[in-house]
C-alpha cells in the first residue's frame, strides 16, 4: 500500500475536549491524512460509524455519555476497523484492558504529534497492507483504492458491505473465506444470523464482476463451505 493510500483513508476521532479534537485533527490534516470526521459522544460516534463507514477510529476513553471500552465493544457489532485509543487514562490495569478489548494500540496523554503520526501509519499499513490497490479477474476489474468495479469501459461503485466482502475474499484469493468467516468481514464480530444477506451480497458482487453471473468463473460458490475468489493477476 502507497503512503498516498494510506493517507486517503477515512479517520474518525472521538474525544470529549473540543480543543483537543481541533488540536488532533490539526496534526493528522498536517501529517498528510485529509479524511478526518471528529465527534465528541458515545452516540455520535455510533452514528458515524454506522453512515460513514471509517477505517480507523482514534478513541478517548472518558465520554461524557459512556466510556470508551464499551462503545468499542459496541463499535465491533458495525465494523472491524482498526481501533487506536488516545486516553489521559494510563494506568496499566486501563492499557490492559483497552489491548485485551482487541485494540491496536494504546496511547497515553499527553503525546508527541508524530509519534501519533507514525503510530496511526503504521496500523493502517500493517491492517491494510494485504489488500492489493487493484486486482484482475476474468471479465472485470477490482480497483480497491476507489472501491469501483470496471467492467467494460463501466466503472461500478461498491457500497462499503460489498467492500468488506471482496477485500475478505482478495486477501485469500484462491482459497476458501467460509461464510461464517465473510459475515465477520461484513458486520463485525457478531456475523450469525447474516448468511442470506450474505448470499444476496454475492448476488449484487457477481451482477458487477461476472460476464455472466448465473455461471461464476471469478467468484466460485464451494457448497456447504463458502466463496473463493480467482484471480486472473494483479493489476498494473
Amino acid at each position: 500500500m502507497t503512503q498516498n493510500s494510506i493517507r486517503q483513508k477515512r479517520l474518525l476521532l472521538v474525544d470529549d475536549e473540543q480543543a483537543l479534537r481541533d488540536m488532533v485533527s490539526s496534526f493528522l490534516k498536517e501529517g498528510g491524512f485529509g479524511n478526518i470526521r471528529a465527534v465528541g459522544t458515545v452516540s455520535e460516534a455510533l452514528k458515524t460509524v454506522r453512515d460513514w463507514q471509517p477505517e480507523l477510529v482514534i478513541l478517548d476513553v472518558m465520554l461524557p455519555d459512556g466510556d470508551g471500552f464499551t462503545l468499542f465493544e459496541a463499535l465491533r457489532r458495525f465494523t472491524d476497523a482498526p481501533v487506536l485509543f488516545l486516553t489521559a487514562r494510563g494506568e496499566d490495569a486501563d492499557r490492559l484492558r483497552g489491548l485485551g478489548l482487541g485494540a491496536d494500540d494504546y496511547m497515553v496523554k499527553p503525546f508527541l504529534p508524530q509519534e501519533l503520526l507514525l503510530r496511526v501509519a503504521n496500523i493502517l499499513r500493517r491492517y491494510y497492507k494485504e489488500t492489493p490497490e487493484a486486482v484482475q479477474l476474468a471479465d472485470s476489474r477490482i480497483d480497491f483504492e476507489r472501491a469501483e468495479v470496471v467492467k467494460d469501459g463501466e466503472h461500478l461503485p461498491l457500497t462499503a458491505k460489498e467492500f468488506s466482502i471482496l477485500q475478505a475474499l482478495c486477501r485469500n484469493a484462491g482459497r476458501i473465506v467460509t461464510i461464517d468467516g465473510l459475515c465477520e468481514a461484513a458486520w463485525g464480530d457478531n456475523p450469525y444470523g447474516y448468511e442470506n444477506s450474505l448470499m444476496a451480497h454475492i448476488r449484487r458482487i457477481r451482477e458487477k464482476i461476472e460476464k455472466n453471473p448465473s455461471k461464476p468463473v471469478s467468484l466460485l460458490t464451494v457448497k456447504g463451505l463458502g466463496y473463493k475468489l480467482i484471480l486472473k493477476e494483479k493489476a498494473r
